[in-house]
């Protein structure tokens, strides 16, 4: 029996996910992308899963769509021609505030690269290989295009963009796309290690937080107030903030249960 195209485990509070083709360096197909948007749904309504890491099986992390086997590498939705909306998978825009982890080794290419962007922390292998093909390729990148230039400036994004060319993990450092670049064989424990780490806060706090950093970005200044604000009242009125307040009190760690 073969194994899924996509695995997902969960230890404790910290979910990963795996593409897992590695005989075709986890190139995206139509049923891998199944699985990968039901891990990532999974991921987001499991409440006891507060931060998730994103790796490949084998020697590369994600080389984008299958050129071979390509049908619904995009995945499915309805709609007509000019209504069908691309909002279908965790890359283009399906709304987790949890925090994402994007471990990478090897190769990460264009729909690899995209999830990457879309991650709030990538840590990635000495081996590591970035790069948006597409325009070699004869296709326009768009949610690539949209999400690279706020991660890594716009002169860096259109490098990667404009040109097809790979980039290495120390290039990836340098322009703010990587935050780590470690050994291959201690790319997983280091995402676990800053996954434990962010697990030591309160998961709705961590949550709004990172909620309000991303929206902040667009949105006017007295409005981006009001939102965390706003928030700011409902998880203070969570079990999690009263909880956090007492162990404070009695020197004590917290025991957070996501409530």
């Amino acid at each position: 029996m073969s194994e899924p195209p996509v695995l997902y485990a969960r230890d404790g509070h910290v979910a990963t996910i795996t593409y897992n083709r590695p005989e075709k360096l986890n190139a995206i197909n139509g049923p891998l992308r199944q699985a990968l948007n039901a891990a990532w749904e999974r991921f987001r309504d499991d409440e006891e899963a507060w931060v998730a890491i994103l790796t490949g099986a084998g020697s590369a992390f994600c080389v984008g769509a299958d050129l071979h086997d390509g049908a619904g590498a995009a995945g499915t939705w309805a709609g007509s021609f000019w209504e069908i909306p691309t909002v279908n998978s965790f890359e283009s825009g399906m709304e987790i505030w949890k925090p994402t982890i994007a471990a990478v080794n090897g190769y990460c290419l264009g729909y690899g690269l995209t999830a990457v962007s879309a991650c709030d922390f990538v840590i990635a292998a000495d081996d590591a290989q970035f790069g948006m093909p597409e325009v070699r390729l004869g296709s326009p990148t768009i949610v690539g295009a949209m999400r690279l230039p706020a991660r890594v400036g716009m002169q860096p994004a259109l490098e990667l963009l404009l040109t097809g060319d790979r980039i290495d993990a120390a290039r990836a450092k340098e322009i703010g796309l990587a935050g780590w670049v470690v050994p291959r064989e201690e790319l997983l424990a280091e995402a676990r290690r800053l996954a434990d780490r962010l697990c030591q806060g309160a998961p709705l706090a961590v949550r709004a937080v990172n909620e309000v950093a991303h929206r902040a970005q667009t949105l006017p200044w007295v409005d981006a107030v009001r939102m965390g604000e706003t928030m700011r009242r409902v998880v203070l009125a969570t079990d999690d903030a009263a909880e956090g307040m007492a162990a404070a009190r009695e020197g004590r760690p917290p025991e957070w249960t996501g409530r």
